[in-house]
């Protein structure tokens, strides 16, 4: 029986990652869905750029808190399931896909940054927290949150080969960076083209809809002046 049980904590980690809460937040919260503006992206860089903080805020917790839980579960009761280190990589690989390919979203999913920041954190907390800064300092001075994700991805793999040595960890670390690097693709051009948005920056499909919003009420309001 227990040599079922690395695939059905996988499982569950894949499912748990499928959970795409910046589309759940916004729901909840009454906000349009993050992918139908700014960079379509379910994330909460994207949800920020509605205008929301609290949303923001609400999803980058959730976001990272399926990639830890999944993590931390099997690091602290893995061992009397005689789930091994190979286990505990799989497991975190699987939450940060479920982001990725969220099978309740039709597989589209956001950028994985900060699953892959809870992940890490699970992992390692130092390792987790090396990684934030590195995404904390590139952030505040280049106020890209792309090029952050893109810095921390690269720097992850080399710390934990650096400092904590090679091995499944490793691998998955190295996995996880390469496919947020790739995900970044449509960011690097838009880095390159000196057309990406920076942090806090409301995206053009929203301030058009605010604008349009308003523009009609005011219309509206007119008229209804007019006939009284």
């Amino acid at each position: 029986m227990q040599s079922i049980y690395p695939a059905l904590v996988t499982l569950a980690a894949y499912l748990i990652g499928s959970l795409s809460f910046a589309v759940i937040v916004s729901r909840l919260m009454g906000l349009n869905d993050p992918r139908t503006y700014g960079s379509g992206n379910p994330g909460a860089t994207n949800v920020l750029r509605s205008g929301n903080k609290a949303a923001a805020v609400l999803t980058l917790v959730l976001d990272a808190l399926k990639g830890f839980v999944p993590v931390l579960l099997v690091k602290l009761y893995g061992p009397q399931f005689e789930l091994d280190e190979g286990t505990l990589a799989l497991v975190a690989l699987a939450a940060f896909l479920g982001h990725l390919w969220p099978v309740f979203f039709r597989f589209k999913g956001g950028k994985g940054v900060a699953t892959a920041a809870g992940v890490l954190l699970g992992l390692n907390p130092w390792l987790g927290l090396a990684t934030l800064a590195t995404w904390v300092i590139i952030a505040a001075f280049t106020r890209y949150s792309s090029l952050a994700a893109l810095v921390a991805a690269a720097f992850a793999p080399f710390y934990q080969v650096l400092i904590w040595g090679s091995g499944p960890i490793a691998v998955a670390v190295f996995g996880m960076g390469a496919l947020l690097v790739w995900r970044h693709r449509a960011n690097i051009q838009k880095l390159l083209n000196g057309t990406e948005s920076k942090l806090g920056q409301k995206s053009t499909g929203a301030a058009h809809a605010i604008k349009t919003a308003a523009h009609h009420s005011h219309k509206h309001s007119h008229k209804h002046g007019a006939k009284s």
